[in-house]
């Protein structure tokens, strides 16, 4: 089983958006950190499966929620990159490849 790092940026976005989605509706930011747990356990299990983008960089999809993880498989570990949401600055995260 590969390891999987999650970048502190990435992390940042993750509970920004949990916190946003509670906030909203109670339970609903804890669904959000589920669906990001479930995919990140797909990207563990099928690295290669996602589709990919530019920079050797793949793009697995959250259920339920407009976000994508970003991610690049390392010799040692997958790294993800970003915790996209679909209508917001499309490629900001391009300088932490």
């Amino acid at each position: 089983m590969t390891d999987v790092r999650i970048l502190a940026p990435a992390e940042l976005e993750m509970i920004e958006a949990a916190t946003y989605y509670e906030a909203h509706a109670l339970g609903l930011g804890n669904d959000f950190l589920d669906e990001i747990e479930t995919a990140v356990n797909r990207i563990r299990d099928f690295p290669e499966a996602a589709s990919p983008l530019d920079f050797n960089i793949r793009r697995q999809l959250i259920s339920r929620f407009p976000y994508a993880l970003l991610y690049r498989i390392d010799p040692a570990e997958i790294v993800i990159l970003a915790v996209m949401h679909f209508k917001r600055r499309p490629n900001y995260w391009i300088s932490r490849t």
